[in-house]
């Protein structure tokens, strides 16, 4: 494919804006703002399934002045949640070969699937890092997967806002407050794994939890 500026633009941006992220004194650091795993599939271009079949490291762009390196992983993709109208079967992502650019290693050659979300970038390349919400299949729960193909999906106009300490209490209708740091000092815990952020018919926003094709019963969270 022949190198065009564009292409070399579109990497050169993110490999700039991805340095931005990190914070002064803390080189090696990726550092990244925290996201339930619902935001992560509503501000995703491409949520797919796969397994990791491969990786290569390659330049960046075809410009010979670049000397960014990307990892480039090719993947059997085994089921696309998202993302239909701008990729039908995607065969690599790309990733920072620098750590401290949020580079993500993966497992090849192993009977391991992930979870991979991610950017399509302006050359068609699909863009993945450690800020996207990349998880081995296994490790998601029953809620999780399921709501990867509705769920999630179908009520990203709600917001979620991530609860560190008391006082913590809601500004908005549609707005979930996110207290597994506050409950469980980590951030996905049994909210991030078992609950989704629902909007209701008069737009309010409330998490609903179990198994979502049996159950009809909202629950809030109580307000610490």
């Amino acid at each position: 494919m022949p190198w065009s500026p564009l292409d070399a633009l579109s990497w050169a941006l993110v490999l700039r804006l991805l340095a931005l992220l990190r914070p002064p004194g803390l080189g090696e650091a990726c550092t990244c703002a925290p996201a339930h795993p619902q935001q992560h599939v509503c501000h995703s271009a491409l949520v797919i399934r796969a397994k990791i079949s491969s990786e290569k490291v390659v330049p960046a762009s075809e410009d010979p002045t670049d000397t960014q390196k990307m990892i480039r992983y090719e993947i059997k993709q085994i089921k696309m949640f998202k993302g239909f109208e701008k990729a039908n079967d995607v065969q690599y992502v790309y990733t920072p070969f620098d750590s401290s650019l949020c580079g993500v290693k993966l497992e090849t050659n192993s009977q391991k699937q992930y979870l991979l979300t991610g950017q399509i970038l302006s050359d068609g390349k699909v863009f993945i890092h450690l800020c996207n919400y990349i998880e081995p299949w296994e490790d998601l729960s029953w809620v999780q997967r399921e709501s990867l193909n509705h769920h999630y999906h179908q009520n990203c106009g709600c917001q979620i806002t991530t609860c560190y300490a008391v006082p913590c209490t809601i500004s908005a209708p549609n707005e979930c407050l996110w207290t597994d740091w506050l409950l469980e000092r980590k951030l996905y815990g049994y909210q991030a794994q078992h609950y989704v952020c629902m909007k209701h018919v008069d737009g309010i926003c409330s998490w609903y939890r179990g198994h979502l094709h049996l159950r009809k019963e909202y629950v809030d969270i109580i307000q610490p």
